[in-house]
């Protein structure tokens, strides 16, 4: 018995990955653990979360049966728990969690679009400027430093005042305010990269600067500026409810979670739930897009996982 136990021992640890003499691991489990260490499950987490908050807010007509612009005066201000209302109602005897789903629908779509637009134009102007060089790079670096100087709020605000309330107008306000943020890390890294042995091959076989951009640099860069957008896509979550909350976002009575802060703070010593509530999914929501572009980060950018 004590043969055939050393035997199966012997062999098991001759089949364990992590089993080696000088007590290092093999680069399969290493690169196992760069991948999934770390900030990975706080990541993957905030990832199904704000997956699980895009299709409430999709299928909100079939989560709740209430109608969000429709209140009933005898209904107003149930506290959470009341019958036929799991998170009470507000002034006007709207329901609290019909109005926080489809307010989420705005978070959402501002969030992404924004990013989305913001991340493109920035993307693009970063590449070009430090590929071409020159009056182009010159100009343009100095666009992104004037932007960068001016508060980012009062920026956004100016521009909200000029382009309007609407959802569109919100949207381009925020893009408009921090595509800078992206030109800037784009250019830091096409400049470095600029001048790699694979580009000089490329442009000494006589291939268009568009097409090494499109082709050789922009898969080198493209990942560092997800990450970038993971981060800021809470950052433009809170900015759009600052702006609903100031009256320069969506205006009631659609429901936006900033707008809803608004109405809510005038019955905060008898309706604490109209406040706290949405305060509470803008925090969430802001969290699990950090926690997301922190994961991304170690993910995407070659100089984290080493």
């Amino acid at each position: 018995m004590s043969d055939l136990r050393e035997a199966w021992m012997g062999e098991g640890a001759a089949m364990a990955p992590t089993a080696r003499l000088d007590g290092t691991r093999p680069p399969t489990v290493r690169r196992l653990r760069i991948r999934l260490g770390g900030g990975a499950a706080w990541g993957i987490g905030a990832a199904l979360f704000l997956a699980l908050e895009a299709c409430l807010a999709v299928g909100a007509p079939l989560l709740t049966g209430y109608d969000p612009l429709r209140g009933d005066l005898e209904q107003r201000l149930l506290a959470p728990g009341a019958t036929g209302h799991l998170l009470g109602t507000d002034q006007l005897g709207r329901d609290l969690l019909a109005r926080m789903v489809y307010g989420a629908r705005v978070s959402l779509v501002v969030g992404v679009v924004a990013v989305a637009v913001a991340g493109t134009v920035g993307v693009v102007a970063g590449l070009v400027m430090a590929y071409r060089g020159g009056w182009l790079d010159s100009i343009g670096s100095r666009l992104v430093d004037v932007q960068l100087s001016f508060p980012f709020m009062a920026l956004a605000l100016s521009i909200a005042a000029v382009l309007g309330a609407s959802l569109t107008g919100i949207v381009a306000t925020l893009a408009i305010s921090s595509w800078v943020l992206y030109a800037r890390l784009v250019r830091g890294e096409t400049l470095a990269m600029k001048h790699q042995e694979f580009v000089e091959a490329a442009r000494t076989l006589g291939a268009p600067w568009w097409r090494i951009l499109a082709r050789h640099v922009l898969p080198n860069v493209v990942g560092p500026a997800i990450a970038l957008g993971s981060l800021e896509a809470g950052r433009l979550i809170v900015a759009e409810s600052s702006l609903s909350f100031l009256g320069y976002g969506i205006q009631p009575p659609i429901p936006a979670w900033g707008n809803m802060l608004a109405e809510g703070k005038d019955y905060m010593a008898r309706a604490w739930w109209l406040t706290v509530l949405p305060g509470l999914a803008i925090s969430i929501t802001c969290l699990s897009t950090t926690l997301l572009g922190d994961w991304l980060t170690e993910v995407l950018d070659p100089r984290q996982r080493r």
